[in-house]
């Protein structure tokens, strides 16, 4: 299994002369981007560590210990042809929702801060909304080449999958997961929308959208305290402003090339939660405009790629290979836009972590999971280019750009399974 993933002995003799069996620039980045957080979680969390944990490399263990799950689960995911999540997107969907329902209970689900969103499995909590994603993304790959015609040509199609979603929110505003429940919206209209959706339509649902989670955020009472404080956290910088306030500070003290590797102060017990959802202030504070900058290429290097290889996909008609890369692009792109426009202040405060460098095992292991099918894509296209016979059966649309509402059977020699 583990030399399938590291060999390219696998490919056609004809990709093996200057075409790599993986995208460099998504797995580079993807690597960069962990070893970066990786080295800021240090930074980030030595003293709290010490203070709460009695050893300063608390955080650091448990994050090196989450690399290496994640690297695995990575090389399992990888091993899976992309026709297997075809064939099983429902079923993901359905245990999705059943974790979802899980942190709900008292007693099995873990609550920290009021919320409730954790399933303890020995050292690692899961959090059910990081699996949400990666099978509601699924499941609506599958769901837009079946029902491709009908999202193109009416509202029936485009209210048919929002049954799935609507569970899914309900139980996300109960957690409360608010802003796992806005990346889930919209990944599911950003690849509808990119399946064909008219733009009108798209306007519609946007608009009910913004109103829906206009109504939800003023239920809650906090929320509404979150806003305001976003708006001037400045109005009360030692209340519901504090946070804001303190992650501005450290931008402010990062100036061009920051205050050096370590030497940051706002992680010293000023900005909460510096090693999660905030270690992108640490990261700006410490290696400045500079350091920030660079980290944001690397996201942007990352998801364009992504969507570069959805588009390859879309372009070779494996339309199932190419939504799901879509959707994954989305959240990647969708979570580091909004925890970043936190961290500088143009966003309300959200805890959503910084996707492959915040502290968290659950995130990471999701994203490192989202990369690999992302990478497994990439490969099967390479293999299906230069070796038409060894394609697997995606699903197409036939030559009037209609789906046929069939799973297409495969006329080549089905792959090994794992």
């Amino acid at each position: 299994m583990f030399s399938a993933f590291w060999s390219s002995s696998n490919l056609p003799p004809q990709t093996k002369l200057g075409v790599l069996p993986f995208d460099p620039w998504v797995l580079g980045c993807a690597i960069a981007l962990v070893l970066t957080g990786f080295v800021m979680i240090s930074s980030a969390s030595l003293d709290v560590a010490m203070e709460n944990n009695g050893t300063p490399y608390y955080y650091v263990i448990r994050q090196a210990s989450f690399m290496l799950i994640a690297l695995l689960g990575a090389v399992i995911v990888w091993n899976f042809p992309i026709s297997f999540w075809e064939r099983s997107g429902h079923w993901w969907m359905l245990a999705a929702g059943f974790l979802l329902i899980l942190v709900l209970i008292p007693g099995i689900g873990k609550g920290v801060n009021g919320s409730h969103r954790w399933l303890p499995l020995g050292p690692l909590n899961l959090q059910a909304s990081e699996v949400a994603k990666f099978c509601m993304v699924m499941y609506m790959g599958g769901y837009l080449v079946r029902r491709l015609h009908e999202v193109r040509s009416s509202w029936k199609g485009i209210a048919k999958p929002t049954l799935p979603l609507g569970i899914f929110c309900v139980l996300l505003y109960f957690e409360p997961d608010f802003g796992a429940l806005v990346v889930l919206m919209g990944t599911v209209m950003g690849m509808i929308f990119l399946g064909g959706m008219r733009f009108s339509q798209f306007l519609v649902v946007i608009v009910s959208v913004v109103g829906l989670l206009g109504a939800v955020v003023g239920l809650q009472p906090y929320r509404v305290a979150r806003l305001q404080s976003f708006l001037d956290p400045w109005q009360d910088p030692f209340g519901t402003g504090y946070q804001l306030s303190q992650a501005q500070i450290a931008f402010g003290r990062g100036e061009w090339f920051g205050t050096g590797l370590g030497n940051s102060v706002q992680k010293l017990f000023y900005l909460p939660e510096a090693h999660t959802d905030f270690v992108f202030s640490v990261l700006a504070e410490e290696l400045g405009f500079v350091g920030a900058a660079a980290l944001i290429v690397l996201y942007a290097i990352l998801v364009v790629n992504i969507f570069r290889i959805g588009r390859r996909a879309e372009k070779m008609k494996a339309f199932f290979k190419a939504y799901i890369c879509y959707g994954f692009g989305i959240i990647f792109a969708g979570q580091a836009l909004i925890n970043i426009g936190v961290n500088v202040g143009a966003l309300p405060t959200k805890g959503l972590t910084l996707p492959l460098v915040s502290y968290g095992g659950s995130s990471l292991l999701v994203s490192c999971a989202m990369l690999a099918v992302i990478l497994r894509v990439d490969y099967e296209l390479k293999k299906s280019q230069f070796s038409p016979s060894a394609a697997d059966g995606d699903s197409k649309l036939n030559k009037t750009g209609k789906s046929s509402g069939k799973r297409t059977q495969s006329r080549s020699k089905p792959e090994a399974q794992v």
